[in-house]
């Protein structure tokens, strides 16, 4: 089951995008897919900062997860675009992020996919030809129909 929200942006409104985001995610994983470029780090910057973290908050592209503190509970922020492998995730512990009750901000998530179990929120960001963006957000659900 999944439900869609579509929003055409500006750069000047990447913050009321991400209050959108918020009020409309239907779980604390969220999964951005998009070019590089598209505005993924910039959007989950302001996604942190409106949850009410202090922390800096910066690209994990290196380190591969940032950890951000949030009162009491934690965010989880992965940029996977330099995972060649599912293995090189399990090196580093991704199913104990995966499993905690904490936010998961996840970029370039292909690789994970099949460890996605629980609900999701899928965010695709696509750069249209008058320079704005076009963003779904997709609610996944995984647990069958009661």
């Amino acid at each position: 089951m999944s439900e869609n929200l579509e929003i055409c942006y500006g750069i000047d409104d990447v913050e009321q995008v991400a209050k959108q985001i918020i009020e409309n995610a239907k779980s604390k994983t969220l999964l951005f897919y998009g070019n590089m470029g598209v505005g993924k780090t910039t959007l989950i910057k302001t996604i942190v900062k409106i949850l009410g973290c202090k922390d800096e908050v910066s690209s994990p592209t290196f380190s591969i997860v940032n950890e951000y503190n949030l009162n009491d509970e934690k965010i989880y922020h992965f940029d996977l675009y330099r995972i060649n492998d599912i293995e090189e995730t399990y090196n580093f512990g991704i199913e104990d992020y995966l499993d905690s009750d904490f936010w998961k901000v996840i970029e370039w998530p292909e690789i994970i996919e099949p460890l996605l179990i629980d609900n999701f929120d899928r965010i695709e960001i696509k750069i249209n030809s008058n320079n704005k963006r076009n963003l779904s957000l997709i609610t996944q659900t995984n647990q069958p129909d009661l």
